[in-house]
C-alpha cells in the first residue's frame, strides 16, 4: 500500500472545513491539499463513515473558490471533451486507469471497505463523471497522477498558488 498524500488534521482544520462547507465536516481523516495560505482545499474522508455507511469519495474538494471554479468548468460541458479524449488517447486512458488504482490504494491505506472495493471516484477508470473529485485527487496526489484532474485544474479559473480564501479562521467559523 502507498502512503496517502495528506497531513494530519487539527480541530481548527475541522472548524475551517465546516465553515467552507456550510455544515459540520464529518469523518475527516486528513487534509490532502492546502491553499498557499494554509487553509484546507481537499479533505480526506474515512472510507466508512461513523454511521457505518461506505463512503468511496476519499478526496473531497472543500475550498469554496476551487469548488465554484470547477462547477463553472463543468457547466462548459468539458466533461464530454474529456470523455472523448479517454476514448481516443491510449496514454491518457492508461494514466487515468493508474490514477484509479492510486486513488483506491490511498483510500485502502486507511480502511478496506468491501462494499466499495474497486470503486474510486469521478467516473474513474472509464469515464469522466465528476471533475470535483478528479481535481481533488489531482491536488492531493500532485501533478502527473490524474491526467484528467490535471487538465481540469489547468482550465479552471482557480489556482492553489493564489489565495482566494474568505476568512476561514477558527474564530470566524465559531463566531468567537
Amino acid at each position: 500500500m502507498t502512503t496517502p498524500p495528506f497531513g494530519s488534521v487539527s480541530d481548527e482544520d475541522i472548524q475551517i472545513v465546516s465553515a467552507q462547507l456550510g455544515r459540520p465536516a464529518r469523518n475527516v481523516v486528513g487534509i490532502a491539499a492546502r491553499c498557499v495560505c494554509g487553509a484546507p482545499t481537499v479533505v480526506s474522508t474515512a472510507p466508512r463513515l461513523s454511521d457505518g455507511t461506505p463512503f468511496p469519495t476519499f478526496y473531497y474538494l472543500c475550498h469554496p473558490a476551487a469548488t465554484a471554479a470547477v462547477s463553472t468548468l463543468e457547466a462548459t460541458l468539458v466533461m464530454g471533451e474529456y470523455n472523448d479524449l479517454l476514448q481516443e488517447d491510449a496514454e491518457v486512458r492508461a494514466g487515468y486507469a493508474a490514477a484509479h488504482d492510486a486513488y483506491i490504494a490511498d483510500r485502502e491505506s486507511i480502511d478496506v471497505v468491501e462494499e466499495i472495493a474497486g470503486i474510486s471516484a469521478g467516473g474513474m477508470p472509464v469515464r469522466v463523471k465528476c471533475l470535483h473529485a478528479l481535481v481533488g485527487h489531482a491536488l492531493a496526489a500532485g501533478p502527473g497522477v490524474n491526467p484528467i484532474g490535471d487538465l481540469a485544474l489547468e482550465r479552471a479559473q482557480w489556482s492553489p498558488e493564489v489565495c482566494q480564501c474568505a476568512d476561514y479562521s477558527a474564530e470566524a467559523a465559531t463566531g468567537r
